[in-house]
């Protein structure tokens, strides 16, 4: 079975990028467009890994790792920040929230990938 693959961001060419990425990979891929709806299908479904961006409407990526590890749901579930951002201080507070690792848009299709697979172990 394909790993299931979560991808959170209020960009819709960001999340078409990333869904077209990481399906002709073979991952099934739903999308989520801001933290709060990242959050709500999170908790609904059953993830092998979340992508998510930082700046969104409605909840953060950073309140939606919070909210999840917090709740008790998906706790071993790999999460991966996919964002403008690369303050040394955004990245300690998301580590210690979580997130198991960070890339920086724009980001190289080849190397999501290979982020993906060596998070997911496969």
């Amino acid at each position: 079975m394909d790993a299931q693959i979560l991808t959170v961001d209020d960009s819709a060419s960001i999340r078409m990028t990333t869904k077209i990425t990481l399906t002709n990979a073979g991952y099934q891929v739903t999308e989520a467009v801001d933290g709060l709806d990242g959050l709500n299908k999170a908790k609904a479904g059953n993830y092998d890994l979340i992508i998510t961006d930082l700046n969104m409407p409605n909840m953060n990526g950073l309140q939606m790792i919070e909210a999840l590890r917090q709740s008790g749901s998906n706790v071993g579930v790999p999460i991966i920040f996919l964002t403008t951002e690369s303050d040394a201080e955004l990245k300690t507070r998301a580590k210690a929230a979580g997130a198991t690792g960070w890339i920086t848009k724009p980001f190289n299709a080849e190397s999501l990938v290979k982020i993906v697979q060596k998070v997911l172990g496969r």
